[in-house]
Parts: structure tokens; C-alpha cells; sequence
């Protein structure tokens, strides 16, 4: 991944109401930012139209809908995603080996099915980014984030996983477990300025490149500004620091 541009690592959280307000901005941003993130929230107001239409405008989708369920569901939901065209799905980890698999299945099928050469990719949220050491202990995963994190990396990797979404503080110890192939798609972003607001295991755009993330996801910062594409902008910029001697080292 480290000879995309880095506006392509860029993905922009459609955590609006409505799906009219994340076309907006869709719109807005486009040829900006390489990717668009359909979450609970506009999924939950309206449905599969959002990622349907954005794929047809010829945008890629992160569908973020965290998948949590008995394996035979899962693979359902995650056909359903990859008929729909989404480059990437997200489902728990902490679902374990079997669910994550089906998942797996699911897409794999949906690539079939539709003719695509490639499948929707399947990513494993590990812990997310709003827990914190206190957080993780009272839903009984002990041990500090990193430990928690890695260890249901290592789950995903083996049950066929394409990566995970986990946090820019763990970015360079599953770099290191499960190898350059392995996707990380890092939320929790902050320009070195901004708010961290309500994520507790935050990093800079420069810093989580420089660690090893893919993709980053990125809302407010970008969606909130008065000049959003100013925004984007800015933020490629910062990570292109970051990209400069990965690019040189891989030429």
C-alpha cells in the first residue's frame, strides 16, 4: 500500500443523519480523498442506498457495520455487503474464529456471484478506539490495549481476515506480527491540532502512516471544517511526510 498517493489512504466517516447530507459531502470531497466510510448511523436512516449509490458513482465504500453474530448470519450479512460492492466490511473479532471465517465466505461468494475479480475485503475491529486499559477490563479482556489488540489480530489473520481496524498505538506491533500484506485501517486521527473528542487512543495522520496504517478514517476533522476539501488537503500534505521515504525505500 505504501505507492498509493496519500489522499487514496484518506477515508472520510459519513456520520451524518441522512443520506442525502452523506452524498453531500461525498460530492464535495470527491477525487480528494480515496475512500467513503457508510457507518450505523446513515446506514440505520437509509439503508443500503448510500453505499449503492455512492459504488455507482464510482467511489469506494468502507461499509462499517462491526458484524457481531452466529457464523451463519454473519455470512449472509457479508454476502449482502459484497453483492452491494463495498471495498471493505467490518465485523468483530471477539466474534471468533468460525464467524470471522464465514464472513470470509460470505464475500467470497458475492465475488462469484457478481463476476468481480476482487472480493470485498474483510476487516476485523479489534478494540475500539473509544476504550480505554479501564474500559477493556470491565467487559473482561484483560490486559493492556496493545495485548488485547494484537491478540485478536493474530484470531483474525489466522481465520482468513484481510486485516483489522485497530488503533494508531497498535499500528506497529501488528505490523510487525502479521506482515506488510496484512491491512490496517486506523481511526482515532487528529490533525497534530485537533480535538481528540470522544477517542482515547488517538494519533496524528503523519505518525500513523509513519507506523505502518493503510487507511486512515477520518470524520470530523474533514466533514466538520468550514473548507472541508481544504481540510483533506491539509491532511494528505501531513501524511506525505510520513510517505516520502517509504516511497523511496520501495522504488
Amino acid at each position: 500500500m505504501t505507492n498509493m498517493q496519500a489522499k487514496d489512504k484518506i477515508i472520510v466517516a459519513l456520520d451524518v443523519p441522512s443520506a442525502d447530507a452523506a452524498l453531500r459531502v461525498a460530492q464535495q470531497l470527491h477525487g480528494h480523498v480515496g475512500m467513503f466510510k457508510v457507518g450505523s448511523e446513515v446506514f440505520t436512516a437509509s439503508g443500503p442506498s448510500v453505499t449503492h449509490s455512492l459504488v455507482t458513482n464510482g467511489e469506494q465504500v468502507f461499509l462499517d457495520l462491526k458484524f457481531h453474530d452466529i457464523p451463519n448470519t454473519v455470512r449472509a450479512a457479508a454476502y449482502q455487503a459484497g453483492m452491494l460492492g463495498a471495498s471493505l466490511l467490518t465485523i468483530h473479532a471477539s466474534g471468533g474464529s468460525k464467524m470471522i471465517a464465514a464472513a470470509v465466505d460470505g464475500v467470497h461468494a458475492a465475488a462469484k456471484a457478481r463476476g468481480a475479480a476482487n472480493p470485498t475485503h474483510v476487516l476485523a475491529v479489534t478494540a475500539l478506539t473509544s476504550l480505554g486499559p479501564d474500559d477493556l477490563a470491565e467487559v473482561g479482556l484483560k490486559g493492556s490495549p496493545e495485548e488485547t489488540v494484537l491478540r485478536l489480530a493474530r484470531l483474525a489473520e489466522s481465520a482468513g481476515a484481510d486485516g483489522v481496524v485497530a488503533s494508531p498505538r497498535e499500528i506497529a506491533v501488528i505490523r510487525r506480527a502479521c506482515g506488510p500484506e496484512f491491512l490496517i485501517v486506523t481511526p482515532g486521527i487528529r490533525p497534530a491540532a485537533g480535538a481528540s473528542d470522544d477517542q482515547a487512543r488517538t494519533a496524528t495522520p503523519e505518525s500513523a502512516v509513519r507506523a505502518g496504517a493503510d487507511y486512515l478514517v477520518i470524520g470530523r476533522p474533514i466533514t466538520a471544517a468550514a473548507d472541508p476539501v481544504a481540510a483533506a488537503r491539509a491532511i494528505a500534505a501531513e501524511m506525505e511526510t510520513a510517505l516520502a521515504p517509504l516511497l523511496s525505500r520501495a522504488g
